[in-house]
């Protein structure tokens, strides 16, 4: 019984992590299929935010506050990511 202490329904906990773990098998996809670079990073991106995502919902189910703070870190480390390869991305595009 994951919802309960916080009033949060077993239910609607359950629903957001199939929802979640349906787009990241998608992302995952796009990320094996390519074609291109951008797409492929894109990707990792987007997986790299659904598991903190995911990290952040499993906390609010079992009610435990330290998993938040992984959340965070992971979706800082993503961020932190996708701003490096933008920076990559537009100096490998000048002449």
């Amino acid at each position: 019984m994951m919802g309960h202490i916080t009033g949060v329904p077993d239910t609607v906990i359950e629903l957001a992590l199939v929802a979640l773990a349906v787009s990241l098998v998608l992302a995952f996809v796009r990320l094996v299929r390519g074609p291109s670079l951008m797409d492929r990073v894109t990707s990792l991106e987007l997986i790299a935010s659904l598991v903190a995502a995911i990290v952040a919902v499993y906390a609010i189910g079992t009610d435990d506050p330290a998993l938040i703070d992984v959340a965070i870190a992971l979706a800082l480390v993503a961020f932190m990511g996708a701003v490096a390869f933008a920076r990559y991305a537009e100096l490998r595009e000048r002449p």
